[in-house]
């Protein structure tokens, strides 16, 4: 030392344990500056030069780059702002890195092809406004057409993601199966004749279902036949497709007849799409809503249970 009052850069190396290349780096950069030169012209520092250095080498570790840390040093920015700076630009690297991993363990998975991982990454990363605009071109394919008022916003509501500010890489990766689900023009075209069979049967002077559907009540006639393990063939099957045919033709002020149980059997086909219950399944995760009942097995067994009765 100088006078017991300076450092040179060896012994500033020594008292923060950096090299002393980093200190000539960062004093040809300005982040620390010699206070005095020695008479052969080597550079000597202050005291406070080895707080200096420390705080330079957290920020370099916390990822900060350079000119911000001279800001800093030099007390144009405050560590709050610039801490608060820096968290919000590693949130934003987390998420992107958060949709690559749920991209590529996807990808892992399904083994898809150049054009499907390119799906898969334009998915994943949509704005919100973006992702909404996807899903109401796709209410809006399904419901189109001649509106049942209230029903319609009902069901456009009962079907509509809303994938959260923070979500999880399950509710990711749901939105992802979603949104390419809702792309398929098949699936679109099996939902909306869904929509518009159950449309069809509504009175036009209702603004809303007064009556059960026809899944609701498969779903709770058939249901306990096929949790039972009833065959659909079986005689334990004629008493629940007699009370299913039977409620049906009530709710709907039909006489209970061949011509009804074919449009039964119609309207069952239409709900019979197992995409659906992926669908709703997928919903449920992204809105966080409980896990719905799979219905493709009891729409199933019904329709096999009525063409059974129907040929003999």
């Amino acid at each position: 030392m100088d006078g017991g009052t300076l450092y040179s850069i060896g012994e500033l190396a020594q008292r923060t344990g950096l090299t002393v290349k980093t200190i000539r780096f960062y004093s040809d950069r300005g982040i620390v500056e010699p206070a005095g030169r020695t008479h052969a012209g080597y550079r000597l520092y202050a005291p406070d030069t080895v707080a200096r250095l420390a705080l330079v080498r957290t920020l370099r570790e916390l990822g900060l780059g350079l000119p911000m840390i001279r800001q800093v040093v030099d007390q144009e920015l405050t560590l709050s702002e610039v801490a608060a700076e820096h968290a919000a630009a590693l949130d934003a690297q987390i998420s992107i890195l958060r949709l690559r991993r749920v991209v590529l363990t996807a990808a892992a998975k399904r083994e898809p092809t150049p054009e499907e991982m390119e799906l898969m990454h334009q998915l994943a990363t949509l704005s919100e406004a973006e992702r909404r605009r996807l899903i109401d071109d796709f209410l809006n394919s399904v419901f189109e057409g001649p509106h049942r008022g209230s029903y319609h916003a009902a069901a456009r509501r009962s079907m509509t993601p809303e994938l959260p500010d923070s979500p999880t890489d399950e509710q990711i990766r749901a939105w992802v199966e979603l949104a390419e689900l809702s792309l398929d023009p098949d699936f679109r075209a099996s939902v909306r004749r869904l929509a518009e069979d159950h449309a069809a049967a509504l009175p036009d002077d209702a603004p809303t279902p007064p009556r059960p559907d026809v899944i609701a009540i498969v779903r709770d006639l058939a249901g306990p036949a096929v949790a039972r393990g009833i065959s659909p063939d079986s005689p334990q099957a004629d008493p629940v497709v007699a009370a299913l045919t039977a409620h049906c033709a009530l709710a709907h002020g039909r006489p209970d007849d061949a011509e009804l149980h074919r449009w039964l059997l119609h309207r069952l086909k239409a709900a019979s799409d197992p995409r659906r219950d992926q669908y709703f399944r997928l919903l449920a995760l992204i809105n966080d809503w409980p896990t719905p009942e799979r219905l493709t097995p009891v729409i199933g067994w019904s329709v096999t249970a009525l063409r059974i009765r129907a040929a003999q």
